[in-house]
């Protein structure tokens, strides 16, 4: 799930999408090249201009709507990111059950029925992370309630990264926040290795104290996660733009 990197996603969609921009010539090569030169820049409202006039082009190019969803989300513009997405999976049904970054758009778009749906696919595609489980009982929470969405997560057994699994059992309620962040440290690892580690402990620590009710404790967690260095770490940056974008949205009416 949240493991893929942006580069290999991209560079997948762009090269095996029949009629993707990356079969085009000339004009379209050039295009193509500003098109990702756009989103490996993070300049996320250009490339969605650009992968607008792509589409006037290309109406039905399938990768076309799974970037601009991308990025409408890293625009913080939710709706119109599911939009993306949905037509992205219209035009490629075989590939629904992978769509996390559909899911948590979602979550962000309110549409938590939807999310929780999207997560429990892609729990057929890939049953051993963390993150899918966390996620649908995010979205679950937010309409079932705390403890029914923690009566019924996924269930994970050997997600490898440290400490997801001690992240695992604290939204099952059986370990505390503190053994999480002692899991992270457990081995003494590299700083560098602890600071990614740390980023993913602070962002589901914020995300689960939310939806716990402890707001100063989930705004303290969100506003670490998304401090700009940790982008630069050995983190999933569309991850770390879940966090920047979470902190933008605390101070907004729920």
């Amino acid at each position: 799930m949240m493991r893929h990197t942006q580069r290999w996603l991209l560079v997948s969609i762009l090269v095996l999408n029949a009629g993707s921009i990356a079969a085009g010539q000339g004009d379209d090569d050039a295009r193509q090249r500003d098109i990702l030169r756009a989103i490996n820049q993070r300049q996320h409202k250009r490339a969605v201009e650009l992968l607008n006039a792509a589409l006037k082009r290309t109406p039905d190019d399938a990768a076309l709507y799974y970037m601009r969803g991308r990025e409408q989300f890293r625009c913080g513009k939710f709706k119109e990111s599911l939009a993306d997405f949905d037509k992205y999976v219209q035009r490629e049904p075989r590939l629904a059950t992978r769509q996390w970054e559909r899911g948590i758009t979602c979550y962000y778009a309110r549409e938590y029925k939807k999310g929780a749906k999207q997560f429990e696919d892609y729990q057929t595609y890939h049953s051993n992370d963390v993150e899918n489980s966390v996620w649908r009982f995010l979205c679950m929470a937010k309409t079932e309630g705390v403890e029914k969405a923690r009566g019924e997560l996924l269930p994970i057994e050997n997600d490898r990264r440290i400490p997801m699994m001690q992240v695992y059992q604290m939204y099952r309620g059986k370990l505390t926040p503190e053994a999480v962040i002692a899991a992270a440290k457990e081995d003494q690892p590299g700083e560098r290795t602890l600071n990614s580690r740390m980023f993913y402990v602070d962002l589901y620590l914020g995300l689960y104290f939310e939806v716990t009710g402890e707001a100063e404790r989930a705004a303290k967690h969100i506003k670490r996660a998304a401090r700009e260095e940790n982008r630069l770490l050995d983190v999933n940056t569309y991850m770390w733009d879940v966090a920047r974008i979470h902190a933008e949205t605390l101070n907004e009416p729920q």
